[in-house]
């Protein structure tokens, strides 16, 4: 039948139709909606899709075939002959080594050293600036805080030259001027109660042992002290006089131990600024980023360039290994890694913790590490090379703690050297040296002993001074066990001043790591504590603990009234975690608190709310305390640690701590189980193992992919961390 037709006009009879092009009647993309059933993805679950393993494999590619292809042709092909990164093992891992720098900066001294030597080179990490004044004179107060007496010491003056006499009198009226500023405090009133209260502990301790306790004895050192009258010697006469930095207006610095020996009276002034205090930035003494990060750079500059031979146009040729606390600052970390990628040109980094550092220094697989640095105390727990991120403890006090509260305690037994000020260079040395050759934790050490020792100050004769020790060469070392004698209220100064805390990009709330141990000391009501906490806490001889230490152990085991756990708190380490709410009054013994936070928020854990936390433990609770948290109530665990406890760090260098330390455990464990104080093997110095360690790691060549290149820095800043650090960033 044929078709019917219609009357109807065409597209094309009415110019409609489409005939002289191809185009979509509108420019909107169609975009089909998803099969929610059948929806699959593998973005970023291969390695070929990361960037940083994908440049490594293509760039290891074409020197693998070349080889392969090679070993082919002649019928000597042998997988084992290639490397993890397509090139040949090292035969000799010292040539590698030479070209590896090992770099661990310190708050008080800085050590460096390339992976192939015995020994790393310490410089002091401080540089000398030209100031308006020096510090002594910036701060009028006397460094350690004197103690208001009913009757100061007199010095006599007799048989001392015109010279002496007017050294003497410029003394006597800075003296003066001091002590005309001295106010009761509490934490001088606090000082003298802890100091009788361990002076008496000491004494129970040795009549327990046996040993004689002579009556009367620090009286006997205070009368001497006071009538002892110094002695004046010559420069001709005197074979060790120091020598002091020549200073010039056209020298702007100094670096190290020049910095050290510039007179504090020199003309231009000079202001020593240190990087680091803490472990972290030293924010009180700077006012801007800028100087900080030219501080540093000169610093390590300098002494690339002095100590290693390195030039400035050395950099790109070499590798860098940056050492850096267990318990760290996401913003320290990205910013020493900027600091070596972008302004040095290091080829390539890699981050090391110090407590793996140590035990590859040490050759142990696993161990509790017991970090006694200048100006704080790190423990951490080991276990095949890995930290466990939950045992990490960070204590704010130190070797430099130990300093302060000696010169504190022999100023109480009327020292001659009255004049004493730790803010003065010449005076830090010398108090740096007293402690050195007379403090011990030995009780055969605890009897009245006669000292001598020489006061060089720039530009003037030197002074011999004598003196009695008692029990202070005892005491101020045992202040470890004893925190709450130290005087740490300024350790937070200036915090959060110039870097702020580093927060998640998502949800705005802090993403510095910390761990459940550290939070236990900070947050006692918010943290998880181990099934086994208290019933070891409850094993501890509490007659000989003291009030502090009793105090300490209350504020981890009862409840916290006003606190409020949050699920805002960030599991991961940090130094001193800030996002905590208020603290009542009294609710926690064990922590010092600086109320340094912005305005706004109130609620218990509110990020916002920074209030910094300094826990006070005592360095044998604190051990236990992060075994716990390591061993997660495993007693196998738990007893591995404890029978590897492994003290380093300049504080560790102290005669009779690791004696001590171990009596101090195997009493509050209650005598069960074996322990062990472990020192570095092979003699090696406890203040170079970190770096030794480090070195050790530098040489391996199949721990490639932990390097950080310049290209991968280049395109993905700080956000490569997570692909190339040994942890969970």
């Amino acid at each position: 039948m044929p078709p019917r037709k219609t009357n109807k006009p065409s597209k094309k009879d009415e110019g409609l139709a489409r005939t002289d092009n191809n185009l979509k009647n509108h420019s909107w993309p169609v975009i089909y909606p998803i099969n929610q059933k059948n929806f699959y993805t593998d973005y970023l679950k291969r390695d070929d899709q990361a960037l940083v393993w994908r440049q490594r494999s293509e760039a290891s590619r074409p020197d693998k075939e070349v080889k392969d292809r090679g070993l082919i042709l002649d019928g000597e092909l042998d997988k084992d002959t290639v490397g993890a990164d397509g090139k040949e093992d090292e035969d000799h891992p010292e040539v590698w080594g030479s070209r590896v720098i090992i770099i661990h900066p310190g708050s008080r001294n800085l050590r460096i050293g390339r992976a192939s030597d015995a020994l790393p080179k310490t410089i002091p990490n401080v540089i000398a600036r030209q100031h308006a004044q020096s510090e002594w004179e910036e701060d009028s107060h006397p460094r350690p805080k004197r103690l208001r007496t009913e009757e100061e010491p007199k010095e006599d003056l007799e048989d001392v030259d015109d010279n002496t006499t007017q050294r003497r009198t410029r003394g006597s009226s800075r003296k003066s001027a001091s002590l005309a500023e001295r106010e009761p405090s509490c934490a001088e009133s606090s000082f003298q109660v802890v100091f009788n209260e361990i002076s008496q502990e000491l004494k129970m301790q040795m009549r327990q042992n046996k040993r004689r306790v002579l009556p009367n004895s620090r009286e006997g050192v205070i009368n001497h002290n006071k009538k002892y009258v110094p002695e004046s010697i010559k420069e001709h006469n005197d074979p060790y006089r120091a020598e002091w930095t020549p200073v010039d207006t056209s020298l702007l610095h100094f670096i190290g131990h020049e910095a050290l020996h510039i007179a504090d009276n020199s003309l231009p002034r000079y202001k020593l600024f240190w990087p680091l205090r803490d472990g972290v930035f030293n924010e009180h003494d700077y006012i801007s980023k800028r100087r900080w990060h030219e501080d540093v750079s000169v610093i390590l500059r300098e002494s690339f360039s002095k100590e290693l031979n390195i030039g400035a146009g050395d950099y790109e040729g070499l590798s860098a290994v940056l050492v850096i606390p267990d318990l760290y600052d996401r913003v320290y970390v990205t910013e020493m890694l900027d600091l070596l990628l972008r302004e040095f040109r290091f080829a390539q980094v890699c981050l090391f913790q110090e407590s793996v550092a140590a035990t590859y220094g040490a050759g142990f697989s696993s161990a509790c590490i017991v970090d006694i640095g200048a100006q704080k105390t790190s423990i951490s727990c080991v276990e095949e090379g890995m930290v466990i991120p939950d045992s990490r403890l960070n204590l704010k006090f130190g070797g430099d703690d130990v300093t302060t509260v000696f010169t504190q305690m022999i100023l109480t037994n009327s020292f001659p050297y009255s004049d004493i000020n730790l803010l003065r260079r010449y005076d830090y040395l010398l108090a740096e040296d007293l402690k050195v050759k007379y403090t011990s934790l030995n009780e055969a050490d605890v009897v009245v002993q006669f000292h001598n020792f020489h006061v060089r100050a720039p530009g003037e004769e030197t002074i011999k001074y004598g003196f009695k020790t008692y029990d202070e060469v005892y005491l101020a070392p045992f202040s470890l066990f004893h925190p709450a004698i130290l005087d740490i209220t300024d350790k937070l100064r200036g915090r959060r001043s110039l870097w702020e805390r580093s927060y998640d990009l998502y949800d705005n709330i802090p993403n510095d790591p910390v761990s459940l141990a550290q939070n236990s000391l900070c947050h006692p009501a918010t943290a998880t504590l181990p099934t086994t906490v208290n019933e070891d806490i409850e094993m501890a001889d509490d007659t000989n603990l003291g009030v502090s230490n009793r105090q300490a152990i209350s504020s981890l085991t009862a409840p916290t009234p006003g606190l409020e756990s949050t699920s805002k708190t960030p599991h991961g380490g940090s130094p001193a975690p800030e996002d905590t709410s208020d603290i009542p009054e009294g609710a926690n013994q064990a922590i010092i608190g600086n109320n340094n936070s912005k305005a706004g928020g109130s609620e218990p854990g509110d990020p916002e709310l920074e209030i910094e936390a300094l826990p006070m433990l005592p360095l044998d609770l604190a051990i236990m305390e992060s075994i716990r948290y390591a061993a997660k109530g495993d007693e196998k665990r738990s007893k591995d640690f404890f029978s590897g406890i492994l003290l380093v760090g300049g504080g560790s260098l102290t005669a009779g701590l690791n004696h001590l330390l171990e009596e101090r455990l195997i009493r509050q464990r209650g005598g069960l189980g074996n322990l062990t104080i472990s020192s570095p093997p092979r003699e090696l110095d406890p203040q170079v193992l970190v770096w030794k360690g480090a070195s050790v790691f530098g040489k391996l060549t199949s721990t490639n992919e932990v390097w950080i290149k310049q290209s991968e820095y280049d395109i993905l800043n700080s956000r490569v961390l997570p692909y190339k650090t040994l942890w969970m960033w």
